[in-house]
């Protein structure tokens, strides 16, 4: 009898990041949510299409919604296809939305989405509270990045 391999339960499998999120915003706190998809939306995301680039998070009437993000007609869809760039709704408890929404109406935060990830079939989008950086805070992560790949490199030299 061939031994089948089981995957792990809590295994991720990665759609998309949005990396500019990291280099323009300082961010404070993160939560996983779900998201309300269409099928023809998951079965593009399944083929690894989506993006979070332009994409941010608002809260309205006590639900959080997903706005601009693109995630590309389904290819082998038909006129059952969903709109690339709508909105999405975000699911998340009450008492995660109080807490989040209370952080993000602060002057200068906002919810940025940071990564969208399947977990255990279900799509799920990672969001941040995020305020805004200034580009001399852009320029001093720049500098401390390249400090720690000098280290890096310097590590690797000794080593050999």
């Amino acid at each position: 009898m061939s031994a089948k391999k089981q995957k792990p339960d809590d295994e991720i499998q990665s759609i998309c990041k949005n990396r500019r999120a990291y280099h323009e915003y300082d961010i404070s706190d993160t939560l996983e949510c779900g998201i309300v998809l269409k099928g023809t939306e998951v079965k593009s995301l399944r083929d690894g299409q989506g993006n979070l680039e332009d994409a941010y998070a608002k809260i309205e009437d006590g639900e959080v919604w997903l706005v601009g993000s693109d995630i590309p007609e389904y290819a082998m869809g038909n006129r059952l296809n969903h709109k690339p760039k709508r909105s999405r709704k975000l699911l998340l408890h009450k008492r995660e939305i109080e807490k989040f929404a209370g952080k993000a109406s602060q002057q200068g935060f906002t919810l940025v989405p940071l990564r969208m990830y399947f977990k255990e079939g279900k799509a799920k989008v990672e969001i941040g509270v995020a305020r805004g950086k200034k580009l001399h805070d852009k320029r001093q992560d720049q500098k401390k990045s390249e400090a720690q790949k000098e280290i890096r490199q310097a590590k690797k030299q000794r080593e050999r």
